[in-house]
């Protein structure tokens, strides 16, 4: 399933990838819910404080993605369940090119293993055409 963009930047594939967060606090394992190529939500048993900034390396199934992100909402103190679970909506600050396509790439084969929303198919292959490909034609 994929959620559209809202006040966010992209696209966001429902995936669930362990993550390990890194912050002036320590570090603390959760899980993506939700994951797109600018951002995604951690559920998490202590999600930060909002605009808290942090490390964080993303768990997907070929190789480890590593980011700096930025808390922009956060469900700290509200109930944990499937409507609301406890966690944090991050956005990406820093990203490489390489890991924002590996991104796109595993969202793409997702969202072709079930329900496909046309815009986001497009939108997301669009994001893993390598740019040294396109110019050396």
């Amino acid at each position: 399933m994929v959620t559209g963009g809202g006040d966010r930047g992209g696209p966001r594939v429902k995936v669930k990838w362990p993550v390990t967060v890194t912050s002036e606090k320590g570090s603390m394992e959760g899980v993506t819910l939700d994951l797109g190529t600018d951002g995604a939500f951690v559920s998490c048993a202590k999600p930060l404080r909002l605009n808290e900034v942090f490390d964080m390396i993303i768990t997907a199934p070929d190789q480890a993605i590593e980011v700096k992100a930025e808390v922009i909402w956060s469900n700290i103190y509200g109930p944990d369940d499937d409507i609301t679970p406890r966690g944090m909506g991050v956005r990406f600050l820093k990203i490489s090119g390489k890991d924002r396509r590996a991104i796109a790439k595993a969202a793409l084969e997702h969202l072709k293993s079930g329900e496909m929303d046309p815009g986001a198919f497009e939108a997301f292959q669009t994001l893993i055409i390598d740019p040294d490909e396109v110019a050396e034609k």
